[in-house]
């Protein structure tokens, strides 16, 4: 018999019947995720060096000019489970001499202790379908200290304390960005955006943010170029930036065990201010004029020659110049759909609020019934971060060692530095 001490039974939640229905990972509610590395230079995956350095071939600088060959990353970035198509906010502070479009951390050899992340990031929440996430990020309003914060763990050489980004100085006087990017899906294919910035500073600051779309290289590296996909923008109705990118000309990836294509996704933006830049993801060389890193050139220089104003390309961006008053907010409202959508960002709030509820009620019922409000916290926070570091692995090893880029083949010797007994992986 129930004692007065037994927990009323919980009804099922949205959530819980997600999870359910899960089918696989190609389709349905688990398609669409934080799959995307937040870092993918300085990894094993995209080292073809001689002696195996993975840290020295592909750095951080590198990472803007140089196309990744297994894998993307970005802050807050999403995509699909094979990641063919990737989304990610970049921003800017008027300071930089680069976009921030992912994480920075010092390597081994640069560490005082090692490789270590020096940006500040939280995963504040996420459901096991996706169908609700955020992320917040801390962008300072100064020049980002990159050559300080390597240069002093350097120097320490493994004695005494890590050297951290708030060891520099930069947030005095709370001149910071709180920036907080939520999805929450319509359905399993349709993805509301809200990215969400506070200015936590005592004065009026710039901020630019470019949510950018862009497609995995998937075509450059065989000795024939395989068919591109491709992004261009497109009409939308009044008070409306678009553009609509297109896996249909490339060929399905082999080693995908089903037929898999996205066909037409079309990204919707608020088009006050609004600017579309487009380009393709290729690494630089004087062949490539379009490439990967434009849209720093463009933003941070002034130089707009790498863009390709009438499209299509393999990369897009709307670039938002905000300036957002101290203790202020800004808000940017997106969508990223399958179909072509009249009104598409009326109902982001609206979304948004309903999925954060559909989150709470999840967390309620799977908490300990006599957990305290902090120790539910805790379990939540520690939940979204294991779901907020899911990740696409794509690794072909026979293709790794033997080289799928004729313009740069692997060097002699390379089956003696890693992986030789993993060619069936």
């Amino acid at each position: 018999m129930p004692t007065s001490n037994t927990p009323a039974p919980v009804a099922e939640t949205a959530e819980q019947r997600r999870i359910a229905a899960f089918d696989g990972d190609a389709i349905g509610w688990r398609r669409w995720g934080p799959y995307m590395a937040d870092r993918s230079w300085g990894t094993v995956r995209e080292d073809y060096s001689a002696d195996g350095n993975a840290w020295a071939f592909l750095t951080y600088d590198d990472a803007r000019r140089r196309a990744f060959r297994w894998g993307e990353d970005g802050i807050a970035g999403l995509c699909d489970r094979y990641q063919m198509l990737c989304f990610a906010p970049a921003f800017w502070n008027g300071r930089d001499d680069h976009l921030k479009e992912r994480f920075f951390g010092v390597t081994p050899p640069q560490g005082n202790h090692g490789e270590d992340v020096k940006d500040y990031y939280f995963h504040v929440d996420n459901l096991p379908s996706h169908a609700f996430m955020s992320l917040l990020y801390k962008y300072p309003q100064r020049a980002f200290p990159y050559a300080e914060l390597v240069d002093e763990n350097r120097r320490r050489a493994g004695q005494g304390p890590e050297y951290e980004l708030i060891d520099t100085g930069i947030f005095d006087d709370d001149r910071f960005f709180d920036i907080t990017v939520e999805y929450a899906k319509v359905d399993e294919e349709d993805i509301a955006i809200r990215i969400t910035a506070v200015n936590r500073g005592p004065e009026a600051a710039p901020l630019h943010v470019l949510p950018t779309l862009w497609f995995r290289n998937t075509w450059s590296w065989p000795a024939d170029r395989l068919p591109e996909p491709t992004i261009a923008g497109v009409a939308a109705a009044e008070g409306l930036v678009a553009c609509v990118a297109d896996d249909t000309p490339t060929r399905p990836d082999p080693a995908i065990r089903l037929p898999y294509r996205l066909g037409p996704r079309w990204l919707y933006g608020p088009a006050a201010g609004a600017e579309l830049l487009i380009t393709d993801n290729e690494s630089a060389g004087p062949d490539r004029p379009h490439a990967k890193d434009a849209f720093h050139a463009a933003v941070c220089r002034g130089e707009r020659a790498g863009l390709k104003p009438a499209g299509p390309g393999t990369k897009a961006a709307f670039h938002y110049r905000l300036e957002v008053a101290a203790g202020g907010t800004a808000t940017l409202r997106l969508r990223l759909s399958p179909r072509p959508l009249d009104r598409p960002l009326a109902d982001v709030d609206r979304i948004v609020a309903e999925r954060q509820a559909e989150a709470d009620a999840f967390y309620a019922a799977i908490s300990p019934p006599q957990a305290s409000a902090d120790e539910r916290l805790v379990q939540r926070r520690a939940l979204a971060g294991l779901l907020w570091t899911k990740q696409t692995y794509l690794f072909d090893v026979a293709k790794w060692l033997d080289g799928d880029d004729p313009a740069h083949p692997p060097p002699p010797g390379r089956e003696r530095i890693r992986n030789h007994h993993w060619r069936h992986l």
